[in-house]
């Protein structure tokens, strides 16, 4: 990959907490995007990579990390800095919590002796583990990386769903999702659910049915309700509106297409009902929200 390829880019970043940070990162551009942070000693790196594919790079360039779609790699080494030099590829979707440690000793207090790295053996070694993204992992991620509610309430929002995240990272059993959903048991059947997403976002404009859905992935229609519902934390056709909601806004953003040209894109046979769909996720009119970017 050549020098000339990456272009320069910065993370989404909101501090939740007191020694508590959540960087975001989006890249929806055709080439490599990198980001870099400087990070203190005293934090603890917990990376997910959501979508797509992304490296980490270390000592100039001499030692490289690579993390890939739905898993997570968490770094901590309290004898030398971390700063995170990330190249993101094309259509990668990162989120990264950082907390220090002193932060993070208080969250778990005396339950601390199942954090291996917390142990008295380990508290001044290095640590990295890599692992994978659970279902329920993935939810949460998911609404992290599309927050598209009211700016007033995003640092509590992501203050929960940090420490969310955290909780279900470190949970020990994963019986509790097991109990919730047996459907979620069979990894194959996860496979067809994330495939079905896959197929409603690339066809967003011209949508299958349900049964066609359904049909086309291999599951019956029961069980790609329940386990679209467990896994994206909606129904298809929500998800899929506010996934095209999300599109449109970004087009309208752009400025390459009027009104009527982003609600066609987007699966709208009539301006007026890509406007009233676009009020009802925004609150606005796409022409005033365009204005109110100006």
């Amino acid at each position: 990959m050549s020098v000339k390829s990456v272009a320069k880019s910065t993370f989404d970043e909101i501090n939740v907490d007191e020694g508590v940070l959540v960087l975001t990162f989006k890249n929806e551009k055709n080439v490599v995007q990198s980001a870099t942070k400087e990070i203190d000693s005293s934090f603890i790196q917990f990376h997910f990579c959501v979508k797509g594919s992304a490296k980490f790079v270390f000592n100039q360039g001499h030692y490289m990390l690579d993390i890939y779609e739905e898993n997570s790699l968490l770094l901590y080494n309290p004898q030398r800095e971390l700063p995170i030099n990330l190249q993101v590829e094309p259509n990668s979707w990162i989120v990264s919590i950082l907390i220090s440690i002193k932060k993070f000793h208080g969250l778990f207090s005396t339950e601390a002796d199942h954090i291996l790295f917390l142990n008295e053996d380990n508290k001044d070694k290095k640590y990295y583990k890599d692992g994978v993204i659970t279902p329920s992992m993935a939810i949460v991620l998911n609404q992290l990386i599309n927050y598209n509610l009211s700016s007033s309430i995003k640092h509590i929002y992501f203050k929960g769903k940090a420490y969310e995240l955290l909780s279900l990272y470190f949970n020990r059993s994963e019986d509790a999702n097991v109990e919730q959903c047996p459907f979620l048991v069979d990894e194959a059947n996860v496979i067809k659910i994330r495939n079905a997403k896959d197929i409603i976002v690339s066809r967003m404009a011209e949508p299958p049915s349900l049964q066609e859905l359904a049909d086309e992935i291999g599951l019956s229609l029961k069980k790609l309700k329940e386990g679209f519902k467990q896994i994206y934390g909606d129904s298809v056709f929500s998800f899929l509106f506010d996934y095209k909601m999300e599109v449109a806004r970004k087009l309208l953003e752009a400025g390459e297409d009027n009104v009527n040209e982003v609600g066609h894109k987007v699966g709208y046979s009539t301006a007026s009902h890509f406007i009233a769909a676009f009020k009802k996720k925004y609150g606005t009119t796409p022409k005033k929200y365009i204005m109110s970017l100006n």
